[in-house]
């Protein structure tokens, strides 16, 4: 922590943490710095690894210091979701307030609750079929906005038409569009100008918003089974 300080850093964050006690401790010791806090945990909404609801790990992070508290990694932009909602409401619940972050993986992996997606056959090197389009990011980005969520941003997986994609969602919020953006049209618009009278009609947000997109792959299920049974996993390991 000392090298940091030495650096003058605007804050800490504390990330990838699965278990809430860990996550409390680190927060207790980054809290002596004098400087802000953030808190991650990377958990489902069934909560931590002993079965702490996502509620109550929220309120133990912000009474150990945190300014700061969240989701980061493991789980896909919808799951996540669920569960910073949940931390809210533990929040709210205890009578007390913190900013909200959110950092999920850029792939669809609604199956994976507890283990995260390290579960899946897929997992590391086949993940790609899995991939969040920039479509399904604007509505991530808008739905957490609308939660109150403001630190909005991605983890494993997203790449930089993702993080984009975030920034134009949230353009009239924050008054400007990215660099990047100059290079394309929004919602396709730059599709306007393309020689093919049916690839010029999907210009347009509606087009987009409402795609289902296809795997193009015949033999593959829309889901997996994850390779280990994590609720047995939860139940072993709760306190005894």
């Amino acid at each position: 922590m000392d090298d940091f300080l030495k650096k003058d850093i605007d804050f800490f964050i504390v990330e990838f943490v699965d278990h809430v006690e860990e996550a409390v401790w680190a927060v207790e010791v980054l809290k002596s710095s004098g400087k802000p806090v953030g808190a991650t945990l990377c958990i489902s909404p069934q909560g931590d690894m002993h079965g702490v609801p996502p509620g109550e790990c929220a309120v133990r992070l912000v009474r150990a210091g945190a300014d700061i508290v969240g989701i980061n990694c493991h789980l896909d932009p919808l799951t996540c979701l669920r569960t910073v909602k949940l931390m809210k409401a533990g929040l709210e619940d205890a009578g007390l307030k913190a900013h909200l972050m959110i950092q999920p993986l850029g792939f669809h992996t609604p199956e994976c609750n507890l283990g995260g997606y390290t579960s899946l056959p897929e997992y590391p090197f086949a993940m790609e079929t899995r991939s969040m389009t920039r479509w399904d990011v604007h509505r991530y980005a808008r739905e957490a906005y609308d939660a109150g969520i403001r630190y909005i941003g991605g983890c494993c997986g997203f790449e930089a038409y993702h993080i984009r994609a975030i920034a134009e969602e949230m353009s009239a919020e924050r008054g400007f569009l990215p660099p990047a953006s100059e290079k394309h049209g929004l919602w396709g618009a730059a599709l306007e100008m393309h020689t093919k009278p049916w690839v010029r009609a999907r210009a347009h947000r509606e087009y987009w918003e409402q795609l289902l997109p296809a795997s193009g792959r015949p033999k593959c299920p829309s889901m997996a089974t994850a390779a280990d049974d994590y609720e047995k996993q939860l139940e072993s390991n709760k306190p005894k």
